[in-house]
């Protein structure tokens, strides 16, 4: 049984830091990704480490979207590049589910 209400895809990616000191850096960065126009919800959050068995993921990104295509031009947007260049020297871990 499928739930229209749902968005088509939920795009959802875990950060590790390699230095916690630059939290405050992947955040901001990855806060710029909610200025592309193609998502219907898009939050940035940092793990509030409350599951004492998983401490690994630092920062979640959580973005909805109503096709595969509006992700691809989220992907393919200026903004997520310039996110990108910021962000990853200063991450350890990245994995990403879309759902």
């Amino acid at each position: 049984m499928t739930d229209n209400s749902r968005p088509a895809i939920r795009h959802i990616v875990f950060f590790s830091a390699k230095d916690r000191a630059d939290l405050p850096k992947i955040v901001a960065g990855l806060e710029e990704l909610g200025k592309i126009p193609h998502s219907k919800v898009f939050e940035v959050r940092e793990n509030t480490q409350a599951d004492a068995l998983s401490s690994e993921v630092d920062v979640v990104v959580y973005a909805e979207f109503a096709s595969a295509a509006d992700l691809a031009a989220y992907k393919a947007d200026p903004i997520y590049a310039q996110a990108i260049k910021v962000v990853r020297p200063l991450r350890e871990l990245r994995i990403a589910a879309d759902i």
